[in-house]
């Protein structure tokens, strides 16, 4: 499946760099996917007695589809390398929250996928006077899937079947 990406083309240097960078990130990544452990591919998971099916397989062009639109529109904010801002659990003087880390240390991963990409459709949640734009207008549907493609595939497999459990039961909505 294809997804529409905009032109780079006449794109600054350091932007250019830190999508080669963002590139080779989702390169090994992808890599990495391929080498889940047979004992726990196709095995449903199991929290608290509830047993969904087993966790799908990423799709490895859109996580590579993923990192580029990440290294675009969410990299300035949430770090090339998903790591989000430093005390990022900290409230700044107006209230709101640094961008948080979308890699294992953070909380991405406690969210199901629904409420994942209305956060990436329709900005953050105003109550917390979050600061994150909405992408509704600016990527198309498939590039907000691709984005999370790419992001879970930097967590661990513990936060893998922990966020697709959340998703499959609609847990956290």
């Amino acid at each position: 499946m294809n997804i529409p990406t905009r032109s780079l083309a006449g794109s600054h240097p350091a932007r250019r760099g830190l999508l080669l960078l963002l590139l080779l990130t989702a390169v090994a990544l992808v890599g990495r996917l391929a080498s889940v452990s047979p004992s726990a591919a196709g095995a449903p998971v199991v929290i608290n007695e509830t047993a969904v099916p087993p966790v799908p397989t990423l799709n490895p062009e859109w996580v590579t589809q993923g990192a580029v639109v990440y290294a675009q529109h969410c990299a300035t904010c949430h770090g090339a390398n998903l790591e989000g801002e430093p005390d990022w659990k900290v409230a700044l003087p107006d209230g709101s929250l640094p961008p948080p880390p979308h890699d294992s240390s953070g909380h991405t991963w406690h969210h199901p996928d629904s409420l994942l990409l209305a956060i990436i459709a329709e900005g953050g949640d105003p109550a917390y006077n979050s600061k994150m734009p909405p992408f509704r207008d600016k990527l198309a549907e498939q590039e907000r899937q691709a984005v999370l493609e790419f992001i879970k595939s930097s967590w661990g497999s513990n936060e893998v079947e922990f966020q697709w459990w959340m998703t499959a039961t609609g847990s956290g909505s």
